[in-house]
């Protein structure tokens, strides 16, 4: 695939980076299943988190392909926290950025691209997944604001975050044209948390639950105009959606890297194994599908660079590479046999790690719906 010389060079940096740091310390982040605050520190002191925002407020001055090209490198080492770098360098900060003050951007913006301050972003809840119009955390208008009374679920960075994007219900009545997304710090009274879940995979990921109990926060909070929060969402669906394919495509590589080495190290019946064709057919299979998801998926982050509106191509990418992905991991349990199965060897962290790239983003029976609609309207 080609790449601009500033993309090989991002990526060779971010490569070298995850072997030497994020690797030798992967197994051991998710045994623990804390926070990774030295390696999210490291990050933020590389200019990642900052990369998709530019200059003027103390980003790096990047864009999607960039971004991209991280969240595959970090996710390659380590699942978890390629996701937790993706959620913060764009869900929790966006719209923040797009629509905070000058006053919210010093306070909480600028130290989020420094790794000071943790956000997160806030749509599901127990009824509302896939489902956004049946959202239930209220928004009710007072004289000096908002007040917001409801919960969300599944709170990727929810039990550490600083700060919180937050998609509420405006208007029950008008359904999906009621929502709006608020900005509540942490220390705003009424907010709270649940204990962090005990996850299967992405161990070092927290998620919890959230709660607001009369959350008072002020006009300037409102992320948008009232009542356009699907809007809001839309304008970086694309987005979320290739971040996650270009997040199992790190996932994919990882899963066939260690296959490629055990194939030439494991010896049966007087040769290596990957001398045998069935076996031979499981790397191909991996090689064909990480091209096409690669071409895929940095197809539509150069067409989002461009402004080309690309939500149905970023849809396919999602769909397409997280499948393979978990076909990958599949696969690399069958070729290490026994040994997949044991905690030893980081095959069984990506087979583990796989199952949350097919929620996020969109769960693929809804993908392949809104994919069909396209062709079938």
């Amino acid at each position: 695939m080609l790449r601009s010389d500033i993309e090989e060079l991002l990526q060779k940096v971010m490569a070298k980076f995850v072997d030497e740091e994020v690797i030798p310390v992967a197994r051991e982040h998710d045994e623990s299943g804390e926070f990774p605050y030295d390696l999210f520190k490291k990050i933020a002191d590389m200019g990642i988190l900052g990369i998709r925002y530019p200059k003027k407020v103390g980003g790096s001055g990047g864009n999607t392909t960039l971004y991209c090209i991280t969240v595959e490198e970090l996710a390659r080492g380590l699942l978890s926290l390629g996701a937790t770098t993706a959620m913060q360098c764009l869900m929790a900060t966006d719209g923040l950025y797009r629509y905070g003050t000058k006053e919210m951007h010093e306070k909480y913006l600028r130290p989020a691209m420094r790794g000071e301050k943790i956000g997160a972003f806030q749509l599901t809840e127990p009824e509302a997944g896939s489902d956004l119009g049946n959202v239930r955390t209220r928004a009710t208008k007072t004289k000096d604001g908002w007040v917001i009374n409801g919960m969300k679920t599944w709170s990727t960075s929810g039990p550490v975050g600083h700060f919180h994007t937050v998609l509420t219900q405006t208007d029950p009545d008008k359904g999906l044209r009621g929502l709006m997304f608020v900005f509540i710090p942490t220390d705003t009274p009424g907010f709270s948390h649940s204990k962090k879940f005990d996850l299967l995979g992405t161990r070092t990921t927290q998620m919890s639950e959230i709660y607001f109990n009369d959350c008072h926060v002020p006009p300037e909070y409102m992320l948008g105009e009232l009542g356009r929060g699907l809007d809001v969402l839309l304008t970086i669906l694309a987005e979320i959606r290739v971040m996650t394919a270009c997040l199992a495509l790190g996932l994919h590589r990882a899963a066939m890297d260690d296959s490629i080495r055990y194939c030439k190290e494991r010896v049966q019946f007087g040769r290596p194994i990957g001398q045998y064709q069935l076996i031979q057919a499981k790397i191909a299979n991996m090689a064909v599908n990480l091209e096409a998801g690669h071409l895929m998926s940095y197809k539509v982050t150069h067409l989002i660079d461009k402004n080309i509106a690309c939500l149905n191509e970023a849809s396919m990418a999602k769909y397409f590479t997280t499948e393979s992905a978990c076909s990958a991991a599949d696969e690399a349990t069958r070729i290490f046999g026994a040994y997949g199965y044991s905690m030893e060897y980081s095959v069984q962290r990506y087979y583990r790690d796989n199952r949350f790239l097919l929620y996020g983003g969109g769960t693929h029976e809804v993908l392949q719906t809104t994919i069909a609609r396209q062709y079938l309207r």
